[in-house]
């Protein structure tokens, strides 16, 4: 009886969770999103943008808004005043409504630029604005 209980209580011991087979799922879910993941290539003009930690990639459906250190506005690569920054975002959020804004931002921008094409964007009813940084 003794004898007995002791090779059930061994037996039901040496059950455990095989991890193996974890491993080989996890493992082949990182190689399938290191192969589908995409790398957006930004183009444009070069500013200085800040470095950062953590960054994600641009969405393509967003309008981009750059800043240049000298304080001028560029939305999608044409020269703008500040105050038509609120057209064009309506514009394009009129066409697009889930879209959203991206802004690069030069690392020696003026901050008050900044704030006020933030401002014009948030008049313009977009709430989905991205920064860029630099990687």
């Amino acid at each position: 009886m003794r004898m007995r209980r002791h090779q059930e209580e061994a037996h039901e011991s040496s059950h455990g969770i095989d991890l193996a087979p974890m491993l080989d799922f996890v493992l082949n879910l990182l190689i399938f999103f290191i192969i589908t993941a995409i790398f957006v290539k930004e183009s444009g003009l070069m500013v200085n943008r800040p470095t950062s930690m953590e960054t994600s990639e641009e969405d393509s459906e967003s309008i981009s808004i750059q800043i240049l250190p000298n304080g001028e506005i560029l939305v999608d690569g044409r020269v703008v005043d500040a105050r038509a920054v609120r057209a064009n975002v309506e514009r394009f959020h009129a066409v697009k409504p889930e879209s959203g804004v991206l802004i690069l931002a030069d690392e020696e921008a003026p901050t008050g630029t900044l704030v006020t094409v933030v401002d014009q964007v948030h008049l313009g009813g977009v709430w989905n604005i991205t920064f860029s940084t630099a990687e």
